[in-house]
């Protein structure tokens, strides 16, 4: 073997290394509901509304509780047709708005406002005093997988599935502090955790998906989480939902 040969060979057995040790360190990881349906809570908030800092304070101390991910999955959507009174909220996004005006329109809450809360789909008033909880009822298994490569879901619904179902796979970012510098809540510093800071949605006949991670942008978050939920093609109101913990290397440069 002349020295030509030997520097090829040493090349690719170096690329094949690399491949084998970067597809060693990809990150899978697999999230499983229970039967029973998951208390799904939705936050439509906003940094520029001075009523919005306790609902998100309360909120936030779901990043402690036993029954994250297994029973209750909060998130926090920043909407934007508050930016316009002085300050603009930069987790905002006109999609998040939109969802809650569907809610509306749909029957799930009764108007349009901050903060406003929903449990699996139906205004939540009583947020502050009464702890979220799921129907109990058996709403069916819903797994995730969630690598680089994507997101792979596969849903076994309770019931016989009514039609089409859509999936949305949400990506959360916590530890995140604001300080706002003008609008109603000038000179405060706002705590964020739950932040929805990407989303994606496919529909599906055969209750199985495969998707992209929504991409995010950097936004000084100190880890991230990856929601999936099931609906009907046809209503918001969530079905099923699962979710957890996930390593920052999934999102590249942002976060």
């Amino acid at each position: 073997m002349n020295i030509t040969t030997c520097a090829r060979s040493l090349c690719y057995s170096l690329l094949m290394g690399s491949l084998f040790v970067g597809s060693a360190l990809a990150e899978t990881v697999r999230f499983v509901s229970s039967q029973e349906q998951v208390a799904m809570v939705e936050l439509y908030t906003s940094e520029g509304c001075s009523s919005c800092p306790p609902a998100e304070a309360w909120l936030n101390r779901f990043v402690e509780d036993d029954k994250l991910w297994r029973q209750v999955i909060p998130m926090a959507f920043h909407v934007d047709y508050w930016d316009y009174i002085g300050w603009k909220d930069r987790f905002a996004q006109p999609r998040f708005s939109a969802r809650q005006y569907r809610y509306q329109k749909e029957g799930g809450m009764r108007t349009v406002y901050t903060p406003g809360l929903l449990l699996n789909g139906k205004e939540y008033r009583n947020w502050s005093r009464q702890p979220p909880a799921g129907s109990k009822q058996p709403a069916g298994k819903l797994s995730v997988e969630v690598s680089d490569q994507g997101v792979y879901a596969q849903f076994e619904p309770a019931q016989k599935a009514r039609g089409d179902l859509r999936l949305y796979v949400a990506v959360l970012a916590f530890g995140i502090n604001t300080e706002v510098e003008a609008g109603e809540n000038r000179g405060r510093q706002l705590a964020h955790e739950f932040v929805v800071v990407g989303l994606n949605e496919s529909s599906s006949a055969d209750l199985k998906w495969q998707v992209m991670l929504p991409e995010v942008q950097s936004v000084g978050a100190k880890r991230h989480a990856v929601v999936a939920w099931v609906s009907q093609d046809d209503s918001q109101r969530p079905l099923q939902a699962v979710g957890g913990w996930v390593s920052d290397s999934l999102f590249g440069a942002g976060g």
